[in-house]
Formats: C-alpha cells, sequence, structure tokens
C-alpha cells in the first residue's frame, strides 16, 4: 500500500508505532525463552556472538584431541600392563633357579630347565601380545607421540622398550642346568632383567601419569570454554518470563488504546 493512502490521526499513529514496537519486543522475547539465549546470531550483538563461537570451536578441537589421549593412555597403560606380567614370569623363573639349586638330581634339574625355557618363551608371546590400536611400546623401535593441545604445539614423546627375553638379556638354559655355574649365571641374569623392567616400569608410570593429568585438564578446560561461551549468549529466563508477561500486558493496553484514538472517527459515523 503507498504511503499516504489511508490518512490516521496523529495518535492512532502514535499507538499504532507502539504496537508494532511491542510486537517487535514479544517476538524477540518469546525467541530468546525458546532458545534459551540471548544472543542467537551476529545481528543481536556481534562482538558477542563471534566469541562465543570461538570458545566453542577451541572447546569442540579440544573434544577431538581427548580421543586421542584416551587412545593414548590405554597404550600405554597396555604396555605397562605387559611389564607387570613379564615381572611375574620372570619372578617364576627365579622360582625354578632356587628349585633346581637345591636339588642335585640331574633329571629333576633338566626337567627344570625345560620349565625354564617355556617360561622364557612366554616372556616374547606377552611382548606380542601387548600391542594396542596398532602400536607396541615394549618394542624398542616405537615412540608414540602424545599431543596435548589442538594446533599439536605441545607434545610428549613416549619411547618404546625392549622387553623381550633377547633385549632384557634372558638367555635359554645351557647344559640342562646339571652344573650350578650355569644355574648361578641365569639367575644373575635373571636379577638384572627385573631391575631393567623396575625402571621401564617406572618409566611407564610416569608417562600415564602425565597423560592423564593432561587428560583431566583438557577436560576441564572444555567446560570452562563452554561456561564463558554460555556467559555470553545464554539468556535469563527468569527475567524474559517477567519481560514476556509486561509486553503482553502492554500489547493489550496498545490495542485498547489504538481503540481509544479511533473513537473520534467512529463517532461520525454515527451521523448517519
Amino acid at each position: 500500500m503507498t504511503i499516504g493512502q489511508v490518512s490516521l490521526t496523529a495518535s492512532a499513529r502514535s499507538n499504532l508505532l507502539s504496537l508494532q514496537n511491542t510486537a517487535a519486543l514479544l517476538s524477540s522475547t518469546q525467541n530468546k525463552l525458546a532458545t534459551g539465549k540471548k544472543i542467537n546470531t551476529a545481528l543481536d550483538g556481534a562482538t558477542a556472538y563471534f566469541a562465543s563461537q570461538g570458545f566453542l570451536n577451541r572447546a569442540n578441537d579440544l573434544s577431538n584431541l581427548k580421543d586421542g589421549l584416551a587412545t593414548s593412555l590405554q597404550t600405554v597403560k597396555s604396555a605397562a600392563d605387559g611389564i607387570t606380567s613379564i615381572t611375574n614370569v620372570i619372578n617364576q623363573m627365579q622360582g625354578i633357579i632356587n628349585s633346581a639349586l637345591q636339588s642335585s638330581d640331574a633329571t629333576t634339574r633338566s626337567g627344570l630347565s625345560s620349565q625354564y625355557n617355556s617360561l622364557r618363551i612366554q616372556i616374547d608371546y606377552l611382548v606380542d601380545d601387548s600391542k594396542f590400536n596398532g602400536t607396541n611400546l615394549l618394542d624398542a623401535t616405537t615412540n608414540l607421540t602424545v599431543y596435548f593441545n589442538e594446533s599439536n604445539s605441545t607434545a610428549m614423546t613416549i619411547s618404546g622398550v625392549n622387553a623381550t627375553s633377547a633385549g632384557l638379556g634372558v638367555a635359554a638354559a645351557t647344559n640342562a642346568f646339571v652344573n650350578n655355574g650355569d644355574i648361578l649365571a641365569a639367575q644373575s641374569l635373571l636379577q638384572t632383567a627385573l631391575a631393567t623392567l623396575r625402571t621401564d616400569a617406572a618409566g611407564f608410570g610416569n608417562s600415564t601419569t602425565v597423560v592423564s593429568t593432561r587428560q583431566d585438564f583438557t577436560n576441564n578446560l572444555i567446560n570452562t570454554l563452554q561456561t564463558a561461551s554460555d556467559n555470553l549468549v545464554l539468556a535469563d529466563t527468569n527475567e524474559e518470563s517477567a519481560n514476556l508477561q509486561a509486553l503482553q500486558t502492554r500489547n493489550q493496553l496498545g490495542v485498547i488504546s489504538l481503540g481509544i484514538s479511533n473513537q473520534a472517527q467512529q463517532a461520525i459515523l454515527r451521523l448517519f
């Protein structure tokens, strides 16, 4: 409709504009209550909107990083579990050594040497089975790099260890343990292997602590970023509910006021 085709009194036009403004405020308030946000688009407040999106984007990037941290943590734990199991096998082998030293029977010692060699093979099997997600930290040629932030600018490299029987220096039983010297030599190798395993276990334990700490830090940082984003855009639903009631009342009063402002024109119709 072309402006000027319909003439309104000054009071009617003023009331109409007031009603239009109230309707716009009602729509905005209802949208805030429906979404729970006072800033839904850049038009509602560009500074707050883009700052909020920046916080959320970083939180999303860190959330993706959490999966990598969790996988790395389980990889290190798998290696640590392998070390524990290998240590148990070494302890069993030490028991066999002690039994061999306490016996002077060649047949008994031969049988114990066979058991010793069987357990030695189990060490290598445990190393093979300690692989997690394609990574085996009980292999000295393997390194695991753990990234701690979304830009991969902070990281930690965890080096693999050689936990095989050869890597630990655990040799097969010689001469069927007939000679005490052979038994004592095997015992010495086992003690050295245990010392190495304890050092490796401590190293993996420290790595686990670091990765676990960074995982907790990442979780807390994500929550902080989400809270910061919410503080910028979330609406106060109690305040908006009160605003809605006030605007509904204002709208009703505006309709009544518009009717009153038109009464003068309506009175003219009574002359006919």
